[in-house]
């Protein structure tokens, strides 16, 4: 579970497996190494000085999953040498690191029901409740392989565990300051290392971005049967790197200009929103209002394009852009644009693209009824 803290507290969370309830909280002293280590009684006071310089002190200490991270070899990924990763530093939501190994093998084994099983475990342990965990950080780069050259009927879900892995939570955010933020509050904490929730998500992105040879191609999906949903999550995935950015921006827009999926066209242009937004292109905005106000465009870009803009820009939604959005025919994409990664997010229920509009187009006039631009009851 994640907790905010301050430079003032002095009990730290942090989780582990409660055989009937599942995920619970459970207080504990640092050590006074101050390394993240756990130890004395549950509830025990810890010394101020402990948090000093909090969390900069603790930087390429053991409990930093950046450095845990960085510091596995190529051949070690490649290779697939999980005894070789310091999983004994790093708990899952429910337990010790040391079980994600053989999760990740039986993923990766000719066994398809095991590696389904093990593809669902993989996703309980590690993305709790829209929350990441430091051992996650860690499976990605093994994730990535076996998202490549696994078995092409779980390739969907398990790059979408990937990118959840290196994503802030936000389920249920679809406002325009919200859908596409990827870094976490400063302050939040995940319980296994006592460190920032934000240096996972670094250290899974940093794993993608070093693995960028793995994603391309995925994105015009080699399978002989080709599933459009890859290429859907591929983008999502893609939209986390933090280098390379010209040659990623570059791909995403290439398999724009050919892809004919609905729900995988929108992926490309959040995808490319995104990267804009966090590296703050200048150009992103007026990209995506041309996208939007195109009559000859495909409904889907025109739409997808108006949710980019809105999260790039920081000016009112124009008359024109907000009547395409609230056009009674636009509701008739809400099923088909389900399965868009960010949209899937903001509402489980079928939803996610009229939540997104509601939010985007009303929540910019603060403490003020307004109508649902859908035609509904009005909104709080």
């Amino acid at each position: 579970m994640l907790q905010m803290l301050t430079r003032n507290d002095v009990a730290v969370v942090r989780c582990h497996r409660n055989a009937t309830e599942g995920p619970s909280l459970d207080h504990r002293s640092l050590d006074s190494r101050g390394s993240g280590a756990v130890g004395g009684l549950e509830g025990q006071a810890v010394d101020d000085d402990l948090w000093a310089g909090w969390p900069e002190r603790w930087t390429g200490t053991d409990c930093d999953v950046r450095t845990a991270v960085g510091a596995i070899p190529r051949e070690v990924k490649d290779g697939f040498r999980y005894d070789e990763v310091p999983w004994q530093r790093f708990r899952h939501f429910y337990g010790p690191g040391e079980e994600i190994p053989g999760l990740l093998a039986t993923l990766a084994s000719g066994d398809a029901e095991a590696a389904d099983r093990a593809l669902q475990e993989l996703w309980t342990d590690l993305h709790h409740q829209g929350g990441t965990i430091a051992a996650g950080a860690l499976a990605v780069p093994f994730l990535l392989r076996i998202a490549a050259a696994g078995r092409p009927e779980l390739r969907a879900q398990t790059l979408r565990l990937i990118a959840e892995i290196g994503r802030c939570q936000h389920m249920g955010d679809g406002s325009r300051e919200g859908m596409l933020q990827v870094a976490e509050e400063p302050l939040m904490i995940e319980g296994s290392t006592m460190c920032p929730v934000d240096w996972t998500i670094q250290a899974a992105r940093q794993a993608v971005t070093d693995d960028l040879h793995l994603l391309l191609p995925l994105l015009s999906d080699p399978d002989p049967d080709p599933d459009p949903e890859v290429r859907s999550v591929t983008a999502y995935v893609l939209a986390a790197a933090t280098g390379e950015l010209s040659d990623v921006s570059s791909a995403l827009q290439s398999r724009l200009a050919k892809e004919d999926d609905a729900a995988a066209r929108v992926s490309l242009i959040l995808a490319i929103a995104q990267l804009a937004r966090e590296h703050q292109d200048g150009h992103a905005p007026k990209w995506a209002q041309d996208l939007w106000s195109d009559p000859g465009r495909p409904p889907e870009v025109r739409i997808g394009a108006g949710l980019a803009w809105l999260c790039l820009a920081t000016d009112p939604a124009p008359d024109e852009l907000r009547a395409l959005l609230t056009d009674p025919g636009t509701r008739q994409y809400d099923d088909l644009l389900q399965p868009v990664p960010w949209l899937t997010w903001v509402d489980h229920n079928g939803a996610g693209l009229r939540s997104c509009i509601d939010e985007m187009l009303t929540t910019t006039i603060p403490e003020t009824v307004l109508d649902d631009p859908w035609g509904g009851e009005p909104s709080s």
